[in-house]
């Protein structure tokens, strides 16, 4: 069986997701596999972790990888420009000037950037899905991940509030203006053209042969609790996390006394993970002795979460 195409990683800040994204990514590259990794995290690392600058769109970081750091406020921009064009057409012209200030009001409430980051998460899966072998999505802290990842669900919902008052829209004006022949509404067919992408989306995002979730944490009781949390939180939207990637733990060769009660402590809370995500599969991969910074110790690390690989493989 191959790894899963489609990869989320995700964790509290500061765990080591995105080192742990780039090592897997790049060991799925050097494996042969044309991979992609894409960074919906407002605080990019990619470009500092591959020393290149990453942008917007897809940029060659070494032979089969590539990558995307996803800039909030560009999407944000596109996508109501894209609202706007959308619109163009089916309003009034003297209604437009009104509907095109109601639209950059909208652009300016909370969520609007979320909805923008989900529109491009949206279209990465759709449209270069087929283009490589795996996806990986290096995330932004827990909280911003599970709302981007419960987003289909809940658009899926409020898209069919939508289309059904759009509908009874319709059905007023087909009785009143059109002797009860059927109206042409675009407007209802752009919603239903949304509504069908999303539900593509969900439909990889929850197939489990195709998409897979892995959490990092350090064994820290932070981390552990905002894990658990965060597994509690997905487990209810039908999302399933078997893997944990414990990043930091202290080397067999660290010694003196100061990491000698650092290690005591540490193996209480590698016990309380075990206890605590007893279903999940556990990677350790040890403190490094410097910072992954440059190609050698990225790929120092991407050989401790190989491993990594082979539990994708199993599930």
């Amino acid at each position: 069986m191959e790894p899963k195409r489609i990869l989320f990683v995700g964790g509290k800040g500061g765990v080591g997701k995105s080192t742990t994204s780039a090592a897997t990514a790049t060991a799925l590259a050097r494996s042969g596999k044309k991979t992609l990794i894409v960074s919906t995290d407002p605080a990019h690392n990619l470009g500092d972790i591959f020393h290149k600058k990453v942008g917007h769109e897809k940029t060659k970081l070494e032979d089969k990888l590539w990558g995307i750091e996803v800039d909030p406020s560009r999407e944000s921009k596109r996508y109501i420009q894209g609202v706007k064009e959308n619109l163009q057409g089916l309003v009034q012209s003297r209604m437009v000037e009104e509907v095109h200030r109601q639209i950059d009001m909208a652009s300016a409430s909370p969520g609007a950037d979320e909805a923008a980051l989900f529109d491009r998460l949206t279209s990465i899966i759709l449209e270069e899905a087929d283009s490589f072998d795996h996806i990986v999505f290096d995330t932004a802290p827990t909280g911003h991940t599970i709302r981007l990842l419960t987003l289909p669900e809940l658009m899926s919902v409020w898209m069919d509030g939508m289309l059904e008052r759009r509908k009874k829209i319709n059905e007023n004006y087909t009785q009143l203006l059109n002797d009860g022949e059927p109206v042409d509404d675009p407007i209802y067919d752009i919603l239903q053209k949304r509504k069908e992408k999303f539900a593509a989306v969900r439909d990889i995002v929850m197939d489990e042969a195709k998409t897979g979730f892995l959490f990092v944490l350090n064994p820290e009781r932070l981390p552990i609790l905002e894990t658990k949390k965060a597994l509690e939180q997905l487990h209810n939207h039908g999302l399933h996390v078997h893997t944990l990637v414990v990043n930091k733990v202290l080397p067999e060769n660290a010694d003196g006394d100061f990491l000698k009660k650092r290690r005591i402590q540490e193996e209480k809370y590698l016990n309380l993970i075990n206890q605590t995500f007893p279903k999940q599969e556990t990677i350790l991969i040890p403190l490094q002795e410097e910072d992954i910074s440059t190609a050698e110790t990225l790929s120092a690390f991407a050989e401790h979460v190989r491993p990594l690989l082979n539990e994708q493989q199993s599930q």
